[in-house]
C-alpha cells in the first residue's frame, strides 16, 4: 500500500509506503509518473517540484509495473483542490495507460452515501456520471461548469432543489452564502446543516429504514434495501413525483410568458 497525500494523516500507519507530495503539485506528480512509466525523459527541476524524490517515484513505478493488479483509490484532496477535475482526468489516464503493462483500475473515494448510485444512474441514463446541464433540453457534461459546486459559487441558480444531501455542510462558503439567498427546498428525514438554511424542509422517511429503494456500493454493486421500520413521512419519490404533478396541473396562466429552466446534476 502506497500513500500519497501532503501531510502525514491516520493512514499512514497501514501504508507500507508514504510519498509527501507538496500542495497544489498533485497534477505534475501523476504527469510525471505517466512520463515515467513510458520511459519518457524528465528532468530533476521537474521532479523537485512536486517534493517527492526521484528514486522513491521509480520505486514507485516499479512496484506499480510488477502488481497483478493494481488499484488507484483518490478522494476530494485531489478532485476538489488546486487543478479540480484535471488532476481527476490525468490519474484515470494514469490508470489506464498502467493497462499496458498489468492490470489497474482506479476509483473515487465516497464521503457520503450512496454517492456512486447517483453517479450510476446518471451514466445509465445520459452517458455522463455528473456535472451534467439540461438547460438546453438534453445533456451536457462540463466538470467545472456544469458541476454543482461551481454553479451555486458562480450564483448561476435561482432555486435549489436538494434531496437527501446536505452541501451546506461541505461546500465552500460562497456556494453556502448562495443557498440561503434563493429559494432552497430540502427533502432529508433530519434537520441539517442546509435544511436550517433552506426555504422549505420537507421531512421525509430514511432511505433504507423506513422507504425501500436500491443503493449501490463504492465498487458498482447494487444492494436492494428492504424497510425494518415503518414510517408516518413519505418517501423522496413520493414528495418528488407530487411536486411534479402539482406543477405539470399548474393553470395556463400562471406560466405565460419567458421561462428559464436551469436544472444542474
Amino acid at each position: 500500500m502506497v500513500l500519497v497525500d501532503i501531510r502525514e494523516t491516520k493512514s499512514v500507519k497501514a501504508a507500507d509506503v508514504f510519498l509527501q507530495v507538496r500542495p497544489g503539485k498533485d497534477f505534475e506528480l501523476i504527469t510525471i509518473l505517466r512520463a515515467m512509466i513510458k520511459d519518457q525523459p524528465i528532468s530533476d527541476a521537474q521532479v523537485a517540484e512536486t517534493g517527492v524524490s526521484i528514486e522513491a517515484l521509480q520505486d514507485l513505478v516499479a512496484r506499480m509495473k510488477a502488481a497483478k493488479f493494481g488499484a488507484m483509490f483518490f478522494g476530494m484532496g485531489l478532485s476538489m483542490t488546486r487543478g479540480k477535475h484535471m488532476n481527476s482526468a490525468a490519474l484515470l489516464t494514469l490508470a489506464a495507460e498502467m493497462n499496458a503493462f498489468t492490470k489497474f483500475v482506479a476509483m473515487p473515494m465516497r464521503g457520503h452515501g450512496n454517492v456512486t448510485g447517483a453517479d450510476v444512474i446518471m451514466r445509465w441514463q445520459t452517458g455522463y456520471p455528473f456535472g451534467i446541464s439540461f438547460n438546453r433540453g438534453y445533456p451536457r457534461y462540463n466538470p467545472g461548469e456544469f458541476s454543482t459546486v461551481d454553479v451555486l459559487v458562480r450564483g448561476d441558480t435561482d432555486c435549489v432543489f436538494v434531496i437527501g444531501a446536505d452541501p451546506g455542510a461541505t461546500m465552500p462558503q460562497p456556494a453556502i452564502d448562495h443557498l440561503a439567498r434563493v429559494p432552497t427546498i430540502v427533502l432529508d428525514p433530519h434537520v441539517t446543516h442546509t435544511s436550517r438554511l433552506a426555504k422549505v424542509h420537507i421531512t421525509t422517511a430514511p432511505a433504507g429504514i423506513s422507504a425501500p429503494g436500491t443503493a449501490y456500493r463504492m465498487d458498482e454493486i447494487p444492494m436492494p434495501l428492504r424497510p425494518a421500520l415503518e414510517s408516518s413521512y413519505p418517501t423522496d419519490e413520493e414528495v418528488t413525483r407530487r411536486i411534479k404533478e402539482a406543477i405539470q396541473t399548474k393553470p395556463d396562466w400562471m406560466v405565460e410568458g419567458p421561462q428559464r429552466l436551469e436544472t444542474q446534476v
